[in-house]
């Protein structure tokens, strides 16, 4: 075997072209140039739907994880580091693992690293990150609200996490909420009305801004949209369609977790 070294980058994926290149694109980016010219990097998504997608309107082979794999090994990687761009430990980084499992004899050293959301070091930086990006709307009357995915998985906690993390630094005015599970939008229109805000900035708390954040916080065609529910509560409400992959220190964040592990792997050589 080889001594070919290797960062497998896994995303959901999105089928915005922008959007790839905003985010992922750039957490890619900033991931390579962490590790260094004798590591390559090596994309796959998770969605087959979106692969499907991109392959049908732009002509672009996205591998899924397993194709990724097996071609990494066919290739002749022998170190492969597997960098997650997911928010938390939920149920993809699960299926993510045990798919890995399969091929734990494929390569020499395998290692997998953890998702934005992991330790409490990761959640303080990003909670500097969401308050740099939103400090321009911080005027006593403004509410921040950061739309999360959400997971069945008990890794869901990782929000309210965040939340105490924001409420620790002082910002008050910066709730959390997710499209899937708990804390709701109902949750968080309920605390946001406890307090005396004229407007609501939205905000994906997502990698990348994509189908949930341009239809389900933005849409204001859809009246159970977060957007259409804000307005008609009274509130000023604007929509940022930026993914968490546009903030530099985000990107830091995906980068020096991979640089960790691969530390950890020089280590074992």
């Amino acid at each position: 075997m080889s001594d070919r070294n290797e960062i497998l980058v896994v995303s959901f994926g999105t089928a915005s072209a922008e959007s790839r290149r905003l985010n992922i694109d750039a957490v890619e980016q900033a991931i390579s140039e962490a590790a260094g010219e004798s590591w390559s990097v090596r994309r796959c998504f998770t969605s087959q739907t979106i692969i499907n997608l991109i392959s049908k309107r732009e002509g672009i082979r996205t591998d899924n994880v397993a194709d990724a794999l097996e071609k990494a090994a066919a290739e002749g990687v022998n170190n492969l580091v597997v960098q997650p761009t997911h928010l938390m430990k939920g149920l993809e980084y699960d299926k993510l693992c045990s798919i890995l499992a399969d091929y734990a004899d494929s390569f020499g050293k395998v290692t997998i690293c953890d998702p934005l959301l992991t330790s409490e070091e990761d959640l303080d930086r990003v909670a500097d990150a969401l308050a740099e990006a939103s400090a321009s709307y911080e005027d006593g009357s403004t509410a921040l609200v950061f739309m999360g995915h959400g997971s069945e998985a008990a890794a869901n906690s990782i929000y309210d996490k965040m939340q105490s993390v924001l409420n620790s630094k002082g910002k008050s005015d910066y709730f959390i909420g997710t499209v899937e599970a708990e804390p709701s939008l109902d949750d968080v229109i309920k605390a946001v009305g406890e307090g005396n805000y004229k407007r609501v900035v939205l905000r994906p708390l997502m990698l990348v801004a994509g189908n949930h954040a341009v239809k389900d916080m933005a849409s204001a065609d859809d009246p159970d949209s977060w957007f259409s529910r804000f307005s008609a509560e009274g509130y000023e409400t604007v929509c940022i369609i930026e993914g968490l992959g546009q903030l530099p220190d985000v990107r830091d964040i995906y980068a020096d977790h991979a640089y960790k592990a691969i530390t950890s792997l020089r280590d074992q050589l």
